[in-house]
């Protein structure tokens, strides 16, 4: 029974499901992306998690039918020796899959994703950009806009097929096309592949070492938001230009012309607060009130869609740097707490769940004793398989004797018939090439143009470049890996019975130099890549034109311009702190301006026996609380006054002066119209004249 096939592809799905619904926007994007990017993740998973159980199932079939070359006498005699003993040790692995699944499989999940990847997903990403106001013309637009992309691939295609036709031993059918068709795509993905791995396998063990120091994480959290900051202001003055422009063609053009639909298109993909903002801060000088032609609201249309992705992508980006820099600052505040309870300046919001199982006392062990030493043994057991990795592909096509480890620890396995160590080897290798794969594409600078962003912030043309981009990698992938254990035929030139992966997949015999060349020496280019990480030579490199890096040996020197980001970092989150203190306080004081009538009546007892002598209806110099909303501005936030009070004055306004300023002075106040001798009876006639309650406007009362 396939117990383990059923079981992977409901992993598959469910993590797949997840991580889209932690990711995307279910509610507001195309079904059809939902659909896509789905089938492209849950694909590219299924197919990490179903190549262990292949090669069990391949090992099982190797030791009941080896076949092997003739010429290894060795490997003869060890074979003469299993098939002998095949009835008694060959035994059949628990969760094995029939031999006529993995085919069809194979097929469906290479085949599918392959033109989702090559056609419909670029298609979707040009479509979802395009300006036009029509199905036709998005259409239109998003195949002139992969005409290049593809012209160079059917160019490339052209000159192979030439190549092929010119000779004479090769015959073109069907299988050959879909090997040419599979090595092109599958040499494309190796070479990204190897780039990617080269930083990666060097990057993220130094990553979870640097991140067990606090301190210095830290730093490098301040310096990523003085950048992250420079990128956002630039996004907001893109986005408020094309707005203007916008708005401008919107005032411009009446309400009955025939443009007006497709304004009030581009209109409403426009985020309600960027549009009040532009309004409110708009210019009226160099503005052109003519109305627009098609062609230039098409091309207004585009621009406002990138520059409002950009700008969200760069405010995700923000947003999860300043949650990451105040969290990062709760961790060192209470590194030295007395009381070993986690205290954070802004608490969030917590499940009970979550409050029961992780409460202040076993957040502070973690986050401050346990969580350290943790990332650092993390990181020297990810170092050590980072660097089996590097071994292996430069002596994976060394078949004897055998120099691969990952190889020599399948064949210790199938040995001893050991198939779950097989699987759970194999498992997570793989595991661990895909998170160093597609981990660093989102963290390569000028790759940084889509991000996947939790809490639902990752736009559609982020979510789609992140199918593509696994559907990709994951073929050529797994067929490295593969070749790394010897379960490639045509790697390690020996007649063994292969994967069925490999079989589908094929081995790219149709061109020499791509099989015996670029596919079995071009992936030990990546011991070049992880030196030049090692030694951080892309980050000088970049220094030394501009783009300013974090350097750890520079940010102990005051002068250096790594510490100046860094000071910025601090003012930046120093101010976005005094934002959310502002911001809370208001919400404080809304919260305490809705408290029901009784509670203010027993909160402001004087005021209300006030007005319950003057006659008020029970609200605060007689106003009824209820009236009271959170637009009254500078006179809701001050201090209450009781103008009816005024009627019940002692003195007069001369008496008041004074008092404060002494008798001496014998200052007297007078009104035009009034002669000195009746002043004070004139001022209380004048205090008798003023109506009850509150001035009307703002300095009514001065």
């Amino acid at each position: 029974m396939a117990y383990l096939l059923i079981f992977g592809i409901i992993v598959a799905l469910t993590l797949a499901t997840a991580s889209l619904y932690r990711y995307g926007n279910v509610q507001r994007q195309h079904p059809l992306v939902t659909l896509s990017v789905l089938t492209a993740w849950s694909f590219s998973f299924l197919i990490v998690f179903t190549i262990p159980l292949d090669v069990t199932s391949t090992v099982y079939r190797q030791c009941i039918h080896p076949t092997v070359n003739d010429n290894d006498d060795n490997t003869l005699q060890s074979i003469s020796k299993t098939v002998s003993n095949s009835s008694n040790t060959c035994q059949k692995p628990w969760g094995m899959v029939s031999e006529d699944v993995f085919p069809s499989l194979w097929r469906i999940i290479y085949w599918t994703s392959q033109f989702l990847t090559w056609l419909i997903m670029p298609l979707m990403q040009s479509y979802l950009k395009a300006g036009d106001f029509t199905i036709k013309g998005k259409l239109k637009a998003a195949v002139i806009d992969n005409a290049i992309y593809y012209g160079s691939y059917l160019f490339i295609c052209g000159i192979l097929f030439i190549y092929l036709a010119l000779k004479p031993d090769v015959q073109l059918d069907w299988q050959k096309l879909k090997a040419i068709a599979s090595s092109a795509s599958n040499t494309w993905g190796l070479f990204l592949l190897v780039l990617l791995l080269g930083f990666a396998l060097v990057e993220v063990p130094r990553s979870l070492w640097e991140h067990s120091w606090p301190g210095v994480t830290l730093k490098q959290a301040y310096f990523k938001l003085a950048k992250l900051n420079i990128d956002k202001a630039d996004a907001e003055e893109n986005v408020d230009d094309v707005l203007e422009s916008l708005n401008a063609v919107s005032q411009a053009t009446p309400l009955t012309h025939e443009l007006r639909p497709c304004i009030d298109t581009i209109l409403r993909k426009v985020p309600t607060e960027l549009m009040e903002r532009v309004r409110r801060h708009r210019s009226d000088g160099g503005q052109s009130n003519a109305v627009p032609s098609e062609k230039s609201l098409i091309r207004l249309h585009k621009q406002v869609i990138k520059s409002i992705q950009t700008f969200q992508r760069t405010d995700a980006l923000w947003n999860v740097q300043v949650e990451k820099v105040l969290h990062l600052e709760d961790v060192e505040k209470n590194l030295n707490s007395l009381d070993r309870r986690f205290k954070t300046e802004f608490p969030q919001q917590r499940t009970k769940l979550h409050e029961m199982i992780c409460n202040p006392t076993l957040d502070w062990y973690w986050q401050c004793k346990l969580r350290p030493p943790f990332m650092r043994s993390m990181a020297i057991v990810l170092g050590v398989l980072s660097s089996m990795v590097v071994w292996s592909e430069l002596t994976f096509f060394n078949r004897k004797p055998v120099l691969s480890i990952f190889a020599n620890v399948v064949n210790v396995a199938k040995e001893n018939h050991d198939f779950l160590t097989i699987e759970l080897f194999s498992m997570i290798t793989l595991c661990y090439l895909c998170y160093c794969a597609y981990s660093t594409v989102f963290r390569i600078k000028f790759l940084n143009l889509y991000y996947l962003a939790p809490h639902h912030a990752t736009n559609e043309h982020s979510l789609i470049f992140s199918g593509m981009l696994l559907c990709r990698l994951t073929p050529p992938m797994c067929l490295n890996f593969l070749g790394l254990i010897h379960m490639d035929s045509h790697v390690i030139k020996t007649q063994v019975s292969e994967t069925f992966y490999t079989q589908i997949m094929g081995h790219m015999d149709v061109l020499g130099i791509i099989s015996d060349g670029f596919n079995i020496y071009f992936p030990m280019v990546i011991l070049f890549f992880c030196i030049s990480t090692w030694y951080s030579l892309g980050s000088r490199a970049l220094n030394a034109l501009g783009f300013q890096q974090f350097m750890l040996n520079e940010i102990d020197q005051n002068e250096s311009i790594s510490n100046e980001f860094i000071q910025e970092g601090k003012g930046l989150i120093d101010r976005e702190k005094r934002r959310r203190q502002r911001s809370e306080e208001s919400r404080m004081r809304r919260r305490g301006q809705q408290l029901p009538a009784r509670e203010l009546s027993n909160y402001r007892a004087s005021p209300a026996q006030n007005n319950g002598r003057n006659g008020g209806s029970g609200g605060v110099g007689g106003f009824e609380t209820s009236q009271r909303t959170s637009n009254d501005g500078l006179l809701g936030d001050g201090d209450s006054f009781d103008y009816n009070a005024t009627n019940q004055m002692g003195r007069t306004f001369s008496t008041e002066i004074n008092e404060r300023f002494g008798d001496s002075t014998q200052i007297k106040v007078g009104f035009k119209g009034y002669n000195d001798l009746d002043s004070d009876n004139d001022d209380s006639r004048h205090w008798s004249n003023i109506k009850d309650g509150a001035p009307r406007n703002l300095f009514d009362d001065v």
